[in-house]
């Protein structure tokens, strides 16, 4: 260890550093250059566009659930038999196609198709 100066009587660690040659100072080369920083695990969350962190879960999650005393629920048979009469009834050529592929799964289901 070098001697301190006479100019830092009170800082030895202050006196050492000034004591050393440049070489030794050099921080490209040093570790200092090298401290990777913490991981974050707070704060928003980075590449969300300025969102902060969600709870995960369905935004969907309640649908469905009623404080009805009765509940009407179609049976399978009630809604082919609607789905025929919309068929009968409708010019649309989308809902057609919509309701010919829901009837084609109910029979499908069933093993009449």
């Amino acid at each position: 260890m070098k001697k301190w100066h006479s100019v830092f009587p009170l800082c030895p660690f202050l006196c050492y550093h000034t004591c050393m040659n440049k070489t030794q100072m050099n921080f490209a080369t040093s570790n200092l250059s090298k401290i990777k920083p913490k991981l974050r695990t707070q704060g928003n969350v980075t590449g969300n566009f300025g969102r902060s962190k969600v709870k995960a879960g369905s935004p969907i999650q309640g649908l469905g659930v009623t404080k009805a005393k009765v509940v009407n629920v179609t049976t399978q048979d009630e809604y082919l038999k609607k789905m025929y009469q919309v068929f009968d009834n409708t010019t649309d050529p989308k809902l057609k196609k919509f309701v010919y592929t829901e009837i084609r799964k109910i029979l499908v289901q069933r093993g009449q198709w």
